[in-house]
């Protein structure tokens, strides 16, 4: 729609995915049918991992990634095929940083590394959105932590980092239903952190419910309210990197579907680990007997995220003098904010039913609206730092600090009722907090459950020295 509406495609705009390595298949080229002429649009490749040169994705993550940022759609397009399955900016350049091996397992200096040579690159090849589809459990604030310093730098340098906020919203072992599940980097109040809708298969926007394995806010130690945009993240097709490690799991990941034959759908629980520095996402897909070697269905945060990023990449294009800040509060501002009051799933393996209210700790601004951002022309004055949630056990609120220095309430358009929507607000200032909007059926202890650091945050005895980061397979219908 954004091509044909606004001829806006990506093109000269660069992307950094840093993620398990981009290879670069036939969608991520391109090609000019008249002349027969083509080249890949992956026009930069670096490797971080220890031990190898290889900068293909021998995983299969970061080229699903890839793909909903800028893939063409080429090889589903014709008669074969009942949808033609495009990037949200199909013209945009990808920048391969691969920081994870073929397990899905990295480091944080390699995550850094590439960061920092994301920055050093950002001339050459117009890099403007750095997409990280990656998360570690926070434990420490972000203003310590080295990974999220490294976003900020990026941040500031004028390139707009885009995170997961990590598959953790089920997670209820401290007896929080999923609340303070942020991952890191995408707890740094400076970047747009995303989490994931279910779009229920249907073209219409009024049947999506929030994924339930998507992480909420606040953030660990530093109360940031996160995450700050929701975005299709379930059941995404996008391209196949060919023998990717992730085929070798069949209970997970599945080859997409080329023609009409009935899809049956698979999920999986998948598995964590409780390292320090690891990195999730997650992962499913359809199987069917007809099969593409070009495409896969995936699902989790880690493809919310590219969305947004395709959708930053587009108004950058329109208008390539937005600076980070202006993009992330345009995005948010434009989010569509209207939603049931909660919505249910129950897991087909485990029986569990999750329960979800669309408080702003859940669905942050709201949800992604592309044609709306498009349309829109309000430029952020200040710095769109997402702020800080503050309790107050006297009056059971929940007020949002946000600073002299940023754009959020700075006057009646960027009002924080505006940004964030009235339905999760008391008088546009507070957040409304009782019990039946963010609680369901939790007890009066609800405040204490999330507001209580040693309940939530964990106490420094969990901590670990490992640095290993590795892929979440798991996913929702």
């Amino acid at each position: 729609m954004a091509r044909q509406q606004w001829g806006l495609d990506g093109t000269g705009i660069g992307v950094a995915v840093i993620d398990s390595g981009v290879t670069a298949v036939g969608d991520l080229y391109w090609w000019i049918p008249s002349n027969q002429t083509y080249g890949s649009r992956v026009v930069y490749s670096q490797n971080f991992v220890p031990g190898t040169t290889d900068t293909s994705d021998q995983y299969g993550h970061g080229t699903h990634v890839a793909g909903i940022i800028a893939g063409a759609g080429w090889f589903s397009t014709g008669s074969n095929f009942t949808h033609t399955f495009k990037g949200i900016a199909p013209n945009a350049n990808i920048i391969n940083l691969r920081v994870l091996d073929q397990n899905g397992a990295g480091t944080d200096s390699s995550a850094i590394a590439a960061i920092q040579t994301a920055i050093s690159l950002k001339s050459t090849y117009n890099i403007r959105v750095i997409n990280l589809s990656f998360g570690r459990q926070v434990f420490e604030s972000y203003t310590l932590d080295p990974l999220c310093q490294a976003v900020e730098a990026a941040w500031n340098a004028g390139i707009l980092v885009v995170a997961a906020a990590g598959n953790q919203g089920r997670r209820d072992s401290a007896g929080t239903e999923g609340y303070g599940t942020i991952a890191a980097p995408g707890n740094d109040p400076y970047v747009i952190t995303v989490g994931a809708m279910k779009t229920a298969n249907t073209p219409t926007r009024t049947d999506d419910t929030i994924a339930s394995y998507s992480s909420k806010g606040p953030t660990a130690y530093d109360y940031v309210v996160k995450p700050d945009i929701v975005a299709p993240g379930n059941q995404v097709v996008s391209t196949l990197a060919p023998n990717a490690a992730l085929l070798g799991s069949p209970t997970d990941v599945f080859l997409y579907e080329y023609s009409n034959s009935t899809t049956t759908t698979t999920t999986s629980g998948g598995n964590t680990k409780n390292n320090k520095k690891n990195f999730t996402s997650s992962l499913s897909t359809v199987a069917t007997s007809a099969i593409s070697t070009f495409y896969m269905r995936l699902s989790g945060t880690s493809m919310a995220t590219p969305v947004v990023s395709g959708a930053a990449v587009l108004l950058f294009q329109q208008n390539p003098n937005l600076t980070p800040d202006q993009v992330k509060a345009r995005l948010m501002k434009t989010a569509s904010k209207n939603f049931p009051s909660n919505s249910t799933v129950t897991d087909p393996t485990t029986g569990i039913t999750y329960t979800d209210y669309y408080d702003i700790f859940t669905v942050g601004a709201g949800y992604l609206d592309i044609a709306a951002a498009l349309s829109n022309n309000d430029l952020a004055g200040a710095s769109a730092v997402s702020p800080t949630a503050v309790f107050d056990p006297t009056t059971q609120s929940v007020s949002l600090l946000t600073g002299s220095s940023v754009v959020w309430g700075t006057d009646a358009v960027w009002d924080t009722s505006v940004v964030w929507g009235t339905n999760v607000f008391v008088n546009g200032t507070s957040v409304l907090w009782g019990s039946s909007v963010c609680w369901g059926s939790s007890t009066s202890d609800g405040f204490s459950v999330v507001w209580g650091t040693g309940v939530v945050w964990g106490t420094s005895a969990n901590q670990t020295t490992s640095t290993a980061m590795s892929i979440l397979v798991g996913g929702e219908n």
